[in-house]
């Protein structure tokens, strides 16, 4: 699945771990780890504050395209 990939890809770019990561989401560890570990099914709020907080496209996010790059 591409979602988690790219999930744990951005994480280990920015040298955080996972549950620095969760917090800054505002996330319960448990949650944050499913997302990145199988891809688990989120909601659209969570799937925009996670692309926010990368700086990242949703649809990059979602393995739609390979740019990463917001259209703003």
């Amino acid at each position: 699945m591409i979602f988690n990939e790219r999930l744990k890809i951005l994480r280990e770019e920015k040298c955080l771990t996972q549950e620095s990561t969760a917090r800054a989401l505002d996330m319960p560890l448990r949650t944050y780890n499913r997302l990145e570990s199988d891809g688990a099914k989120t909601h659209y709020d969570t799937l925009l504050k996670i692309a926010d907080y990368y700086d990242v496209s949703v649809d990059w996010l979602m393995g739609r395209t390979d740019r990463r790059e917001v259209n703003r």
